[in-house]
């Protein structure tokens, strides 16, 4: 029987499949992918698209990222064949320690909630590598839109209204609730103390953002504020140029960021369900939901035990990706029972190099997620994953000073139990849930990604929703040959599993949150299993899905973006 939806090919669709040829952007406002698209319309490649999207983004989606927060960018050049990670994670200040936070405990929102934002780092050095246009061409869009204002959606406005520090703040109240009222759906949102910001980046660099004007006004605000930033954090943070690392899935080959991403819990969750037969139980059925549940369980209390900044640990990514370790792991998924137990294996048995001790510390000066996702593909083939935030919605809620910067509030996801694996530390970056994804089809079946055709694009915020949401959209695309739009549409679930939640205070209820769109068939099957139900909307499920797919055999882009919020696919 056919979809009841309007764009539906064999599942529900509202909202077509993008196509294009020469390029393709997708991101969480219609505006920001249309800034991206106008600079691979004028000659610009994948990485000036991306700087533009990212810096209109900072402007039209404000409560998500921008350049007071930090990000991973994952990049491909077709023509080398070379997969990359820019890590744009930003250290916490050398007077953050453990014990200025107790005993009450580290703020969710105000200066105290602030680490050093690493993102414009990551934004230059991939444009500085990749890109061809000047940086003024890249940030025309967004100094635009925030010189001249952009109509507020409805989706912004419910965000502004509903955070009280931000509309009571003097700076930020006077840019998002000026005299105190939220701006409404409509309304023209003008940042021109943040498009001064951009200008200032084009003109100086990174010097005017981390040892110039910028960063002198970011200090002073802090310092007014009872903050711990310094000029010496700002002059001492630098991005670096990672591997990505993978797996294999299906003929397919799955890359992500390495620690201190949370990407491998995706690649361990890839490799758990891929030892049961995911296509047999169906599409969106109790029976496959329960095993891509179980396994989600799994890799994240081996991220609890084993995952952090790798600079002050040894991290078992190799174990922790291992076929053979996945093997042994699934053997604890009861096909029939929901487990409430979880608890981490030993991936240092299926690691070549055993521990070493606590490595040397490198600190951020030795060095060379609420978040948003954006992917961009260009007419040649080239490719960009990025996740950029400022932690939770509106991050610290406060605007340092007249920089127009929304400061972010990552110090929320730091633990201060000293026997903790992420336990905070001066200089060190803590554990991100940000993972960008790439996924090629494989040519051959050696399983090491050679003869690799790019396939897809994709990701989402929404923190520890973050690798739950980007198995379920893989598997609809690979398992059950979805469209990408039907694909991010898609009802989905989430699982909370205490004690591993990223946010303080890191507990939670054991739940698995579900969108009522699936079927009473479905929802009962889970609860028969043991899974305690928490019935959300139809729609209200945590994240906003990108996804660009490649079909190489005709050279056609396919873009989508979730209608759960903004977001919006452009291409040409």
């Amino acid at each position: 029987m056919p979809p009841h939806s309007p764009h539906g090919i064999t599942y529900d669709s509202y909202r077509p499949v993008v196509m294009g040829r020469n390029g393709m952007v997708c991101s969480g406002h219609p505006l920001a992918s249309q800034a991206g698209i106008a600079m691979l319309q004028k000659g610009g490649n994948f990485a000036d698209a991306a700087l533009a999207t990212a810096a209109a983004l900072n402007v039209v989606e404000p409560l998500m990222s921008g350049v007071g927060g930090d990000g991973f960018i994952m990049v491909y050049r077709r023509d080398t064949d070379r997969l990359e990670v820019s890590n744009g994670t930003g250290a916490a200040p050398y007077a953050a320690t453990r014990d200025r936070y107790l005993p009450d405990g580290i703020p969710m929102k105000g200066i105290m909630s602030v680490s050093v934002p690493g993102l414009v780092n990551s934004w230059l050095d991939v444009h500085e590598k990749h890109g061809h246009l000047s940086l003024a061409e890249c940030f025309a869009p967004a100094i635009d839109l925030a010189a001249n204002g952009f109509p507020v959606t409805h989706v912004l406005s419910r965000a502004i209204a509903s955070d009280p520090l931000l509309c009571q703040f003097p700076t930020s109240q006077a840019v998002f609730a000026p005299g105190g009222t939220p701006l409404q759906p409509g309304q023209i949102c003008l940042q021109r103390d943040l498009a001064r910001t951009f200008q200032a980046i084009v003109d100086g660099g990174r010097e005017a953002f981390y040892q110039g004007e910028i960063a002198r006004a970011i200090v002073q605000f802090s310092e007014e504020q009872g903050g711990l930033l310094s000029l010496q954090d700002l002059a001492d943070c630098r991005a670096r140029w990672q591997d990505a690392i993978s797996t294999t899935y299906h003929g397919h080959t799955v890359y992500e960021a390495p620690p201190n991403s949370s990407g491998h819990v995706l690649l361990q969750e890839l490799n758990l369900v891929e030892e049961f037969d995911l296509k047999s139980l169906g599409c969106n059925t109790a029976e496959s939901i329960h095993l891509m549940v179980e396994a989600k369980k799994l890799a994240f209390i081996d991220r609890e035990a084993f995952v952090a900044d790798p600079d002050y640990i040894d991290v078992p990514i190799e174990g922790l990706l291992s076929k053979d370790y996945a093997r042994d792991r699934a053997r604890l998924i009861d096909p029939e029972r929901a487990a409430y137990d979880a608890r981490a294996g030993n991936p240092w048995a299926y690691q070549s190099a055993q521990p070493t001790g606590r490595p040397a510390k490198v600190g951020a000066g030795q060095e060379q997620e609420d978040t948003t996702c954006f992917v961009v593909v260009d007419g040649q083939g080239n490719a960009i994953c990025q996740l950029q935030s400022i932690q939770s919605a509106w991050g610290s809620s406060l605007i340092a000073g007249e920089t127009g910067i929304l400061l972010n509030n990552r110090m929320t996801y730091w633990h201060l139990e000293e026997n903790h694996v992420d336990c905070l530390e001066p200089g060190k970056r803590v554990r991100h849930t940000m993972n960008p994804v790439m996924v090629f089809r494989n040519s051959d079946t050696s399983g090491n990604g050679a003869g690799r055709q790019l396939s897809l694009v994709l990701g989402t915020p929404g923190a520890d929703t973050q690798v739950q949401t980007n198995l379920q959209v893989i598997s609809h695309v690979l398992d059950f040959g979805m469209t990408v739009a039907e694909a991010v549409e898609a009802p989905r679930w989430r699982n909370t599993q205490n004690p591993t939640e990223s946010y303080v205070p890191h507990t939670c209820s054991d739940e698995l949150l579900v969108e009522s769109r699936f079927s009473d068939e479905t929802l009962e099957g889970l609860r028969q299993r043991g899974h305690v139900l928490n019935v959300m909307g139809g729609w209200d499920a945590t994240g906003s899905e990108v996804m660009i797919q490649v079909d190489q055999e005709n050279g056609a882009l396919h873009g989508a973006a979730d209608p759960r919020r903004d977001g919006y696919a452009v291409g040409y």
